[in-house]
């Protein structure tokens, strides 16, 4: 990821929106999507396992997963502010001794990060332009599950994205969404020796679980 790319997450996730995820997550939960991941993960059996959990945002996978009974969680976010809820989160939950977070981005400082036996990517692979690094480095830090959530490639989210990616252009904001293409990320997973275990999907996103 390019130094202005890793800025627009920066911006782009900034405190106030930290802030009012945080807030929703509490109200609310987790957001469909992700706690359909959670509700595949579970179905699967999470219990004892790790989890490396990849722009996890306010940490809603790794809350939910370790009151499912994981032992712990490593969590990776370019967005300091996003790791800062997490935290507090954490705290509040009284998770803080099982979690371990990190700053950064993820395909800078991956061999850096030991694998897990779970990894997550929640809405994390349309944020990034080297999906390929993404992927790749990913799936092969997932020694038993790797659960992805990102975008459908239909004509309402095409045009979405070139909308989305408009106005961040208009607001001068480095920040951008890729729209990959799914069969692309499908035969990437794939080389890591992961095959399909799960699969929905809703008006924009596609739950995707995989396993060895």
């Amino acid at each position: 990821m390019s130094c202005s790319s890793c800025c627009g997450i920066e911006r782009q996730f900034n405190r106030k929106v930290a802030a009012g995820d945080l807030r929703r997550y509490r109200k609310r939960g987790p957001m469909r999507t992700a706690q359909m991941l959670v509700d595949a993960l579970r179905a699967e059996g999470v219990e004892g396992l790790t989890l490396l959990d990849i722009g996890g945002g306010v940490g809603a996978l790794q809350h939910e997963l370790l009151k499912a009974g994981m032992e712990c969680v490593t969590g990776v976010d370019a967005s300091a502010a996003y790791l800062e809820a997490a935290a507090e989160e954490a705290g509040r939950q009284g998770h803080t001794d099982r979690v371990r977070h990190r700053h950064g981005d993820f395909v800078a400082v991956a061999a850096e990060v030991a694998p897990a036996d779970v990894v997550t990517l929640d809405r994390v692979i349309c944020c990034y332009s080297d999906m390929e690094a993404l992927v790749a480095l990913s799936a092969e830090r997932a020694q038993r599950l790797y659960g992805v959530v990102y975008p459908r490639r239909t004509w309402w989210t095409r045009l979405s994205f070139v909308l989305l990616n408009f106005i961040h252009c208009l607001r001068r904001s480095p920040f951008r969404a890729f729209l990959h293409r799914p069969d692309a990320v499908e035969a990437l997973i794939r080389e890591k020796g992961l095959t399909r275990r799960f699969y929905a999907t809703t008006l924009v996103w596609q739950v995707v679980v995989y396993g060895r």
